[in-house]
């Protein structure tokens, strides 16, 4: 089985505009008079590789940690396209694809309101990007409040140089916190090749 880590480094990766940027603090160090390293991170949940949960554009949706595992796991498709995809474009793709969806643009795949809108018609688990954000900039608000009003994960930040189009399975899991809504994540995508 092929692995590959579609995730970002943390410290290196794109950060949104008006975001802080992540900073590593050395709490304790071997050698300064203590037997271990020890560190804290403070961070934006939206640095990186990471899941927006509904409640980040709708203030009744589920928080990062009421949402289902399964969301996070299971067959994918990962489809190159560039630039903004609509709802035609979204009719389209959807027959030929799994319940989770990754766009692969090179930092600029991002969703219309009608795409958002044709996703979640169609019951998609999972949708992502290797951009900073499904949205485009000019219209961040609307399809991620429709993506967020049918309970579908957005996973953003995604690192995808080598990885061809076609169907994997994901592992995308984000951490447990009650509240948040939104959470850095550890992606994976497993590929068995044919003949193995």
């Amino acid at each position: 089985m092929l692995l590959y880590d579609i995730s970002r480094e943390v410290f290196s990766a794109p950060v949104y505009d008006g975001d802080p940027k992540p900073k590593l603090t050395k709490l304790s160090s071997i050698g300064d008079d203590s037997m271990y390293n020890l560190s804290a991170v403070s961070m934006c949940n939206h640095t990186g590789t990471h899941i927006d949960a509904p409640l980040h554009f709708d203030e009744d949706g589920a928080d990062i940690a009421s949402m289902r595992l399964s969301q996070f796991c299971g067959k994918c498709t990962v489809v190159t396209i560039d630039g903004i995809l609509t709802g035609e474009d979204m009719e389209r793709l959807l027959p030929l694809c799994q319940k989770r969806l990754i766009l692969h643009g090179s930092g600029k795949a991002f969703l219309s309101v009608s795409a958002a809108r044709v996703i979640a018609d169609n019951k998609l688990l999972l949708v992502g990007t290797d951009a900073v954000s499904i949205a485009p900039p000019f219209d961040e608000a609307a399809p991620h409040r429709a993506l967020a009003a049918a309970g579908i994960a957005v996973l953003e930040g995604l690192y995808l140089e080598g990885v061809e189009d076609g169907d994997y399975k994901l592992a995308a899991f984000p951490l447990k916190m009650k509240g948040c809504e939104a959470s850095p994540c550890r992606a994976v995508l497993m590929h068995e090749p044919k003949g193995y």
